[in-house]
């Protein structure tokens, strides 16, 4: 199916739950959420449980989360009762990138980084998508400047499903507001200066007027993006 111009006009005027429910109603029982457990994908997570709206819920677990992390995962399948499939990388995979490389190679060069990126997020994220239609995010265009011209719903050439990002237009005030009003659980990090939340050797709390995504890879002078949200070649 494609997504007529009346459909995305549709999608991008309506409510956060309306709209989750309209691609769903769009795409029946072929639309996946990836949640990386931040505080935009609790919002997600919320109105898409909350609300019964039969959209997978996924996260992948890179094997070296923070505790935290894994603690609001528990907490977020116990007050929703509602499942979360969680996708690990290739153990072979990570077992060759450290043999060869070290187990914090990561911090050597911005190669070795993103390599680690694409066996531990990257290559998990593509078996969760596969055989989807629709791709839903939390990305805000607030977040970074690689972010701030992404449309609320675009096709993704390489993995042949249209991308939803249905907070892309939501400030970080706003997003802080839906998590007290409705009570949903979040991260404690985010209480302690962390904003943007990977794993836990790669990311730092933030200091005052620094960019939301400062605290990722603070050691290196790139986009800040792990290759989740890249363009992939089909």
């Amino acid at each position: 199916m494609i997504l007529s111009k009346s459909d995305i006009s549709k999608l991008e005027q309506v409510s956060l739950q309306e709209s989750l429910k309209l691609i769903d109603d769009l795409f029946p029982r072929q639309v996946v959420f990836s949640s990386s457990l931040g505080q935009e994908d609790q919002v997600i997570t919320d109105a898409i449980f909350k609300n019964n709206i039969p959209v997978t819920v996924f996260t992948i677990d890179t094997g070296r989360l923070f505790n935290e992390t894994y603690e609001l995962l528990d907490k977020t399948i116990a007050r929703y009762k509602q499942p979360v499939k969680v996708y690990f990388p290739d153990a072979t995979d990570v077992e060759a990138f450290v043999l060869q490389k070290g187990i914090n190679s990561f911090y050597e060069s911005v190669d070795n980084r993103k390599e680690c990126c694409h066996i531990r997020k990257v290559k998990p994220l593509n078996r969760a998508l596969a055989g989807a239609k629709v791709w839903v995010t939390g990305l805000r265009s607030e977040q970074s400047a690689n972010r701030n011209q992404m449309p609320m719903i675009e096709w993704d050439e390489g993995r042949q499903l249209y991308k939803f990002n249905p907070l892309i237009n939501w400030t970080y005030a706003e997003v802080l507001e839906y998590l007290t009003i409705n009570n949903v659980p979040y991260n404690s990090l985010h209480d302690k200066g962390f904003i943007s939340i990977g794993c836990a050797p790669c990311t730092r709390a933030i200091g005052h007027g620094e960019d939301a995504r400062a605290g990722r890879w603070w050691w290196e002078s790139s986009q800040k993006e792990c290759g989740l949200h890249v363009a992939v070649s089909k």
